[in-house]
């Protein structure tokens, strides 16, 4: 903890004392994770008060959004549009067209220097990043190419390890300096004051102002471009969708404005996104897929910050109002069964105004085309393991490196070639050397194996490797999990009667949804077809039909859902041709 405070305080020169005991406590708990990006970067993260407050890639430090929420002017910052946010969130890199340019000029930033990423008319960063350029060749260049390149930003997965909340509302600065020019806008700026509720005293940011007076220049400069944005962000306010939430809309506490949205992301996802034949649906799957999906953009569900607390309750409220009925179908899996289309709250809701006309209209003509199924792209990876970081290190790895197995037979091969270990009588043999009996020998076998052939070489080398795997959803970013994925698991059982059933289990592991699997082979196959929990699997539930259905499920899953076959375990059970099922 001593070091990690050293390093903050060389990486973040500007944090005072008190400021640097308060972002690395004493005798809180701090908790460090490392987890992996998605080009397979080792990342350290720090965790306090159980939110993420710094990240370290390759030995440099860098700030979370939760960290620059508290000390929003740590680093030089510039604006962006709020529609630009998705993208940042998305993945892509800042570019200049996109960066709001004050009438004070940007702050002055060198290549390479660490950067936070504002929108338009709130102090709080949305984003960390890395300028591409220095600001004098933004400017040179007519504000055109690629300005930041993006390292972390709000609702990425390094924010979702945090309790995921939303980016404070941040006034802007107004230091002595520049009082009389702020006083020109004092109207505007109290009509803005009540509603974004930030008192003068310091209490949250009290050291704030020594961040960012550096000098007598950079404190116009900032306070320029800071009036700059909230006098353009008051004056769109009747249609800027995309900023309502910082506009102050009316007086309700933030439960009251949770359950308000809970409310309008239900009614619309039952009026453009749900179907009859889609019943029963399960509950996670409707808010996860349908009430999510329906969220105005720049704010999100959180069912904790709402009165109700948990997502059960809401629909019971709901259903007491006679607007549709729960059931659990299977003990402890709830499921919306029935929906009365007619009622007055569903048949008078409007489609709110940040989701376009045709966006609705798409919304209830193309309801089956969301239905369509894309099998994941699954991608087996090779993390690097302790014993075989003497193997990789030549090639610049280390632990915990992520790499293809292309990648790994082009490192072994590299390998081999440099040290000169190909035996020169048969090439089809590779020598021993230390390193590779170390890493690639069981002890029994170092005393007798000098020589081993290439295929052996490299099957050995990928058996001692960790096993990873990249799943990929369509329209959704890769994700790297440990271990090999699972197969789709399918068994028969004997019931009562001697009647036989199929199970199928892991279908959740390929983003199929249970319930829909069971009611679709339930309508082609005319059997019951039942959810039960997995045994010793937390949320994981299986398919239980009546039958051996194995000749139906091969065909939905390698024809339909276009699931490869090695995928998919347990179709050699089919019944054979000519005997009775």
């Amino acid at each position: 903890r001593r070091k990690l405070r050293s390093d903050v305080a060389a990486a973040f020169p500007s944090l005072s004392a008190e400021q640097l005991a308060e972002f690395i406590p004493n005798k809180e708990e701090l908790n460090v994770i490392k987890i992996y990006s998605h080009k397979g970067e080792a990342v350290t993260v720090y965790m306090n008060h159980r939110n993420p407050i710094l990240f370290e890639v390759e030995k440099a430090l860098y700030p979370t959004v939760y960290s620059l929420w508290v000390y929003p002017d740590l680093l030089p910052a510039f604006s962006t549009w709020p529609p630009v946010l998705q993208k940042l969130a998305g993945g892509a890199d800042l570019m200049l067209p996109g960066v709001v340019v004050p009438s004070s000029g940007f702050p002055q930033v060198e290549q390479g220097t660490l950067c936070a990423i504002t929108l338009l008319g709130n102090r709080a960063p949305v984003a960390v990043a890395v300028a591409t350029m220095s600001t004098a060749e933004m400017l040179a260049a007519g504000m055109k190419g690629k300005g930041f390149a993006v390292l972390h930003t709000y609702l990425d997965h390094l924010w979702e390890y945090g309790d995921k909340s939303c980016p404070p509302t941040l006034a802007p600065l107004v230091p002595d300096c520049a009082a009389e020019e702020a006083a020109g806008d004092e109207g505007e700026q109290e009509g803005k004051e009540p509603g974004n509720s930030f008192p003068p005293e310091p209490v949250q940011h009290g050291d704030i102002g020594d961040l960012s007076l550096k000098e007598q220049d950079s404190c116009a400069e900032l306070l320029g471009k800071e009036e700059l944005h909230e006098n353009r962000a008051a004056e769109p306010a009747e249609n800027a969708s995309t900023e309502d939430r910082q506009q102050p809309e009316d007086s309700r506490t933030p439960q009251e404005h949770m359950d308000a949205l809970f409310n309008q992301c239900f009614f619309h996802a039952l009026k453009c996104k749900v179907k009859k034949s889609d019943l029963p649906l399960l509950t996670s799957t409707f808010l996860r897929s349908h009430m999510f999906s329906c969220c105005p953009a720049g704010q999100q569900l959180d069912i904790k910050k709402s009165s109700y607390k948990k997502f059960s309750k809401f629909l019971q409220s709901m259903q007491n109002q006679k607007i549709l009925q729960v059931k659990e179908l299977n003990k402890g899996v709830e499921s919306i069964v029935e929906v009365d289309w007619k009622h007055p709250d569903i048949k008078a809701f409007a489609v709110p105004e940040g989701f376009s006309s045709a966006s609705a209209a798409q919304d209830s003509k193309n309801e089956d085309r969301e239905q369509v199924y894309h099998a994941p792209e699954i991608i087996p990876l090779y993390g690097v393991s302790t014993r075989m970081v003497p193997l990789f290190q030549e090639s610049g790895h280390r632990k915990g490196s992520i790499l293809s197995s292309s990648e790994v037979r082009n490192i072994i091969i590299n390998y081999v070639k440099t040290n000169e270990l190909v035996d020169e009588s048969n090439k089809n043999f590779v020598k021993v050397n230390a390193i590779l009996c170390d890493c690639l020998l069981d002890k029994s076998e170092q005393d007798e194996i000098s020589h081993l052939k290439w295929d052996d070489l490299l099957s050995r080398c990928l058996e001692r490797l960790q096993p990873l795997h990249q799943v990929t959803f369509f329209g959704q970013e890769p994700v790297v999990r440990k271990g090999n994925i699972e197969p789709i698991n399918i068994t028969i059982a004997q019931r009562s009667s001697n009647k036989k059933v199929t199970i199928i289990k892991n279908l959740e592991l390929y983003g199929l949804d249970p319930q829909c699997v069971a009611n679709t082979l339930q309508q082609k196959v005319q059997a019951s077809a039942t959810l039960t929990p997995v045994p010793g699997a937390k949320d994981r539930v299986q398919v239980q039909i009546q039958g051996n259905q194995i000749h139906h499920l091969a065909k939905m899953l390698l024809e339909e859902y276009q699931l490869p076959r090695k995928y998919v375990q347990g179709l050699e059970k089919a019944p054979k041709v000519g005997r009775k099922k």
